[in-house]
């Protein structure tokens, strides 16, 4: 586990909250949400999903308020509930693939900046790059969740590895071990993009 305290503002609002005044819940939102969302986001891969999971994951924070124990750590009690929902989400797409209406296969409409190639690009050389995104997230969505989460927060989020085991309810060592064996899982998946790189 980590040895980081507990927050201060964190246990105020948590303690508030379990008295019955629900506006601090509007507190931890304003913290965590951006964190929240993005974290949600890498892990289920798709936008509208990762703000509805992170809806669901405040509103079962203030529905399970009582079960938080004064003085833990409330960010990885947060982020337990939200990759639980997450995982949750991911089994339910799986059953049930979802059928996009814009038969394209694009998952966002090009922006004004995605029109102009970035630092002088060619646009052989910007499809390359583009095609290399595209194949980093594919393989980053199929590793087993536990790899993912670890990936996410370190390698996309650029936490930690201390921060990471403290969102994860595990030990620094557990991280780095997921670590070793996602980036060894990556890498046979894109031995095509590094040879090419």
């Amino acid at each position: 586990m980590s040895t980081r305290e507990a927050d201060p503002l964190d246990q105020a609002d948590m303690a508030m909250l379990q008295a019955g005044h629900d506006a601090a819940l509007d507190d931890l939102m304003d913290r965590y949400a951006g964190p929240l969302f993005g974290f949600l986001s890498r892990f289920v891969g798709n936008e509208d999903a990762a703000k509805d999971l992170a809806q669901e994951t405040f509103v079962r924070v203030y529905q399970n308020r009582s079960s938080f124990k004064t003085g833990t750590l409330f960010s990885p009690w947060l982020f337990t509930i939200a990759g639980n929902l997450a995982r949750n989400h991911l089994r339910a797409r799986a059953r049930r693939p979802e059928v996009p209406l814009d038969s394209s296969g694009q998952d966002d409409a090009p922006t004004i900046a995605d029109q102009f190639p970035a630092n002088d690009e060619t646009p052989d050389e910007r499809l390359l790059r583009d095609e290399r995104h595209s194949e980093v997230r594919r393989a980053v969505a199929v590793l087993p969740d536990d790899l993912r989460a670890a990936v996410i927060l370190c390698e996309l989020e650029d936490r930690s590895l201390a921060e990471a085991a403290g969102l994860l309810s595990t030990t620094v060592k557990t991280v780095e071990s997921r670590l070793y064996r996602a980036r060894k899982q990556l890498h046979e998946r894109l031995s095509r993009w590094l040879a090419s790189a």
